[in-house]
């Protein structure tokens, strides 16, 4: 019981080792993942795994939970003051389990939901029909405007107008602008239909006001708290308190059993540093970043989906420069070069997901490491002469030396066995 996980098992230590190596050594580009800190980490391998803890802070199905009250309870209220918000419950394991509990609580099967087309930057329980959301409710699908590439309001109110939703989602995984909240809900109370804003990738920048705000707008709110929260795995969700009470009993004994409770204390953990005037810092910073590496990339010749970016990420369409280059490719080339990006459908795409025609970039990691607008021009440049110059290995291997000296000039935490 006492052992270290070295003596236990060295194996995994290895692999650790090696991918701690892969992420000191990388420019990590894809804009859902970002660093936790080193206390929220230590907070998420605590001892708070050793509990079960079915039911909520003073309402639970087992003996010796009090501790484990004092942690969800603070975890909540940090959320409620972070986001400003009536009721927060912080069970969810992910994104989607948070998504199909708002679904569970406010529908019925076969009710209609209006939400973002995955292929138009949407995320798979917005309604794709390979997903639970597409299966069991009525999915009417908004994408975006084939001229500028972005929502379309007047599009989103005719839509809802056509197919009278109970609810509509707003928010996506690749949408690289801003939302406007208070125009969604003057389209949602138009029509009579509950609002959800999905916040995961964006719920960091809204938490240090570098993005509109849906509190004041949406009934409810779900969002992961890794990405630009830089919290541990996982969800929640938030809304209004006449919805608790549904929310709470669509996630137990809705569609969970026990919490997590020291994954719940590592996003209090992550509340807290988010409530820190540096975090406000760090997201500027973010979309500074995003800004100034979208501008370098525009001027080496790539389009961007929508012309650029108001947030932490881009979409890049590579036909627009090489017409034969897949996403998928372009992809492997980069990680060729130590620059992990994803590849990505951009709107209207005529290769399927497997492949794509665009890769997503973005800011959070990179960020978080400390660079700043300077390093963003140098990270385009390694972009566009590892794609440039993607059939010649040797030339790739010399961007990955170029790439880990500057990583070296940012160190991210070391590991400890």
């Amino acid at each position: 019981m006492n052992k270290l996980l070295g003596e236990v098992d060295p194996q995994i230590v290895e692999i650790t080792a090696k991918d701690l190596t892969r992420q000191q050594d990388s420019l990590m580009l894809i804009p859902s993942e970002n660093y936790a800190s080193r206390a929220v980490m230590e907070a998420q391998s605590s001892i708070l795994a050793n509990k079960y803890a079915e039911g909520y802070p003073g309402e639970r199905y087992y003996n010796g939970c009090q501790f484990m009250d004092d942690v969800e309870s603070l975890a909540i209220e940090r959320a409620k003051a972070l986001f400003g918000v009536e009721h927060v419950n912080v069970q969810p394991h992910a994104g989607s389990q948070a998504n199909m509990a708002v679904y569970h609580a406010m529908l019925e099967p076969g009710d209609t939901i209006l939400g973002m087309s995955l292929d138009q930057g949407g995320h798979l329980t917005h309604g794709a029909n390979v997903n639970f959301s597409g299966n069991l409710y009525n999915i009417a699908a908004y994408g975006v405007n084939a001229d500028t590439e972005r929502i379309d309001m007047e599009e989103i109110a005719r839509l809802a107008e056509q197919h009278r939703p109970k609810l509509i989602v707003v928010g996506a995984t690749a949408y690289p602008r801003h939302f406007d909240f208070a125009a969604w809900r003057q389209i949602a109370d138009a029509v009579g239909a509950y609002l959800l804003a999905d916040i995961a990738h964006i719920a960091g920048l809204i938490a240090g006001d570098v993005h509109p705000d849906p509190a004041p707008y949406a009934d409810v709110i779900t969002t992961t708290t890794h990405k630009t929260l830089r919290g541990p795995r996982g969800a929640m969700i938030m809304c209004r308190a006449e919805y608790a009470d549904k929310i709470d009993r669509a996630v137990f004994p809705g569609l969970q059993g026990g919490p997590f409770l020291h994954t719940i204390a590592a996003r209090a953990v992550a509340f807290k540093e988010a409530s820190e005037p540096d975090f406000k810092t760090y997201q500027a910073q973010i979309v500074k970043n995003a800004k100034a590496l979208a501008e370098r990339l525009i001027e080496n010749g790539f389009r961007l989906v929508s012309g650029g970016t108001d947030n932490h990420l881009m979409l890049m369409d590579l036909t627009s420069k090489y017409e034969k280059l897949s996403g998928r490719q372009a992809a492997d080339h980069l990680e060729d070069a130590g620059i992990i990006v994803n590849k990505n459908t951009i709107p209207f795409d005529k290769r399927k997901p497997r492949t794509t025609s665009g890769i997503r970039l973005g800011t959070p990691m990179i960020t978080t490491r400390g660079m700043k607008e300077d390093e963003m021009v140098s990270v385009a440049d390694f972009i566009t002469e590892t794609l440039e110059n993607r059939q010649k290995a040797s030339i790739k291997r010399q961007i990955r030396e170029k790439v880990k000296e500057l990583c070296a000039q940012f160190p991210i935490y070391e590991y400890l066995e």
